[in-house]
């Protein structure tokens, strides 16, 4: 592999596991450390950490507990709600490990852009899950959540081995992402003013029944 070849493929794991971060950090964790285990590839040192058992079994169990509450309506924008403080910084952390001993600036460069993209994704695929929330059916949540999953395992497995095509598909994720989140931005507007009136009609029926009740007889 070639000086150029090399660069390329470090990009693509560096932005890989940011974007696969903000989706389902778990199963990127999973994907590499298990990649690496079968030596199907070699982890930078900065990243060997999760090969370790322990590491393996931890994001092992917290993907089967995201695997089923990311299929139940509600629950879904809850644990993403609370999985914007971890996606990201962890997304961050991991693009900045992929960068193994090199210079400090390259590591926080390399952290402000897999943080950047983790935000990206996780900010795609949180707004998405709001708006699916909508229909009253399961499974919509069911369908989005296999599919998220398989993006990440196939987008990972496409940065380690075919880096190129990765970061093109990379760049025409982000063309769409810039496309549509205003658009799922104002439909999750609309989703929490429908809310808001919604809960609103009913505590001002509670308020006006309160107002026009007899008094008790004495």
């Amino acid at each position: 592999m070639d000086q150029l070849e090399q660069i390329t493929a470090l990009i693509a794991l560096t932005m890989g596991v940011g974007w696969a971060s903000g989706i389902n950090l778990y199963a990127t964790i999973l994907m590499l450390g298990l990649a690496a285990n079968m030596g199907h590839f070699e982890l930078p040192s900065g990243l060997e950490i999760v090969a370790d058992p322990m590491v393996l079994m931890a994001a092992g169990f917290m993907y089967c507990v995201e695997f089923f509450a990311d299929k139940i309506p509600g629950v879904d924008t809850g644990w993403d709600t609370l999985h914007t403080f971890i996606r990201i910084p962890a997304g961050a952390a991991l693009a900045a490990g992929a960068m193994g001993d090199m210079n400090p600036a390259v590591i926080v460069a390399a952290a402000l852009v897999g943080g950047s993209l983790s935000a990206t994704s996780h900010a795609f695929k949180a707004g998405g899950r709001v708006m699916i929330n909508t229909s009253p059916e399961p499974v919509s949540n069911w369908a989005a959540s296999i599919t998220e999953d398989l993006a990440v395992f196939g987008g990972l497995w496409a940065a380690l081995n075919y880096p190129v095509a990765f970061l093109i598909a990379l760049v025409l994720f982000i063309a769409l992402v810039i496309w549509l989140l205003p658009k799922i931005w104002r439909g999750i507007k609309k989703v929490f003013a429908f809310l808001a009136g919604l809960f609103g009609s009913r505590d001002e029926t509670i308020r006006l029944n309160e107002e026009n009740a007899l008094p008790p007889k004495r």
